[in-house]
């Protein structure tokens, strides 16, 4: 018996710790609302689950989720086409919350260099902003 309490603790605590990961995953959490933002680079993790950033603007720290790890690098996207302190523009939509600064980018445009990490969704963006 109490081997299955200790299994089932492990369990639901598992879940409990999962859930704030799982918190940003999806779209659901962001604005369908196009949304740009240019800053400064501050942070860059290219890894699993996805790649991040963190881009300082106007004063405010931003978190920039960019798509899944596979789907970033096929974009061109890795630790060596950025650097902490290089200027970024990110297109792509911002969290519900105002307070959350906090946005899902589809494209990362760094000097010249541009990457669609949803290429998807940025033609989209694309067709919009030449209708």
């Amino acid at each position: 018996m109490q081997t299955i309490l200790k299994t089932f603790a492990a369990i639901a605590l598992a879940a409990l710790m999962a859930v704030p990961a799982a918190a940003h995953h999806g779209w659901g959490w962001t604005s369908d609302e196009w949304f740009e933002l240019e800053g400064t680079i501050t942070e860059i993790y290219v890894g699993n689950l996805h790649a991040t950033l963190t881009v300082e603007a106007d004063g405010q720290l931003w978190d920039i989720d960019l798509a899944p790890l596979s789907r970033t690098l096929n974009a061109g996207f890795d630790e060596d086409v950025a650097a902490v302190g290089d200027a970024v523009i990110l297109i792509g939509h911002r969290a519900t919350d105002p307070d959350e600064f906090h946005m899902k980018a589809v494209r990362v445009i760094i000097g010249d260099q541009t990457y669609d990490v949803y290429p998807d969704f940025a033609a989209d963006y694309d067709a919009q902003a030449n209708a």
